[in-house]
């Protein structure tokens, strides 16, 4: 972890605790808030549009939120400022049938609902579709490092009930102690006898299923929010 990256987690942290510091944080990240803006809607943000105070409100959100589990706070607060922004839009379009903000094209000015699909839920899905997608690479890169690929994962998986509720325990309980799930980052090694213990699941069966566990725990660590809320529902019915 580089210096820059620490003193933006050790300022995530204080802002946690301090309003004074959180407001620092978000003054000094404007030209990045607003950044993200720009990407929504398409061009530079003003002072006075209700997407820039949306998008400032979701940074404050991030702050809150952020745990060094998560991963890049940068990329975690990009998440929360852009899915503030569809849930607006898709509140404004609910409410209004339309969105009065303009966004200004080459040769004319066309309001940004003429730029999506009639149903807010194709936008939706487009949007969360591009997410996952970007969830799949950083996971696929990370796993990298820990020896395992998506094949391995393909090959390793639980084939039967009981042997899927055995590793649902043991995911469930890494989530529910950080401290292990920082163990199992630093040190790249699956704490099986700490999961087997805790969870008190037979640990031959996750040694068996090693290579699938690293992608779980992985998808349970650095803030891959969307494939964490699928996997949770294969290992518990329901729930996240």
């Amino acid at each position: 972890m580089d210096s820059e990256t620490h003193e933006i987690i050790a300022r995530v942290n204080l802002a946690k605790k301090e309003k004074h510091a959180a407001d620092a944080l978000i003054s000094d990240y404007m030209p990045f808030i607003k950044s993200e803006t720009a990407k929504f809607i398409n061009r530079p943000p003003e002072q006075s549009d209700d997407e820039l105070s949306i998008a400032m409100f979701a940074f404050y959100e991030a702050i809150r939120n952020y745990s060094k589990l998560r991963g890049s706070f940068l990329k975690f607060a990009a998440l929360q400022i852009k899915n503030r922004l569809i849930d607006y839009y898709r509140r404004e379009k609910r409410n209004t049938g339309g969105i009065s903000l303009n966004i200004t094209d080459e040769d004319e000015k066309s309001e940004l609902i003429d730029t999506i699909s009639d149903s807010r839920d194709d936008f939706r899905e487009n949007e969360m579709r591009e997410a996952t997608k970007q969830e799949i690479a950083e996971l696929s890169a990370q796993m990298e490092e820990f020896g395992v690929s998506f094949s391995d994962i393909a090959e390793n998986s639980p084939k039967q009930r009981r042997t899927l509720e055995i590793c649902g325990k043991a995911v469930r309980y890494a989530r529910n102690n950080p401290q292990l799930l920082e163990d199992f980052l630093r040190t790249k090694r699956v704490p099986l006898v700490a999961l087997a213990e805790g969870a008190d699941v037979e640990r031959k069966t996750l040694e068996r299923h090693r290579r699938y566990l690293v992608a779980m725990l992985l998808i349970c660590t650095n803030g891959y929010e969307i494939m964490r809320g699928h996997i949770m529902q294969v290992l518990k019915g329901g729930g996240k």
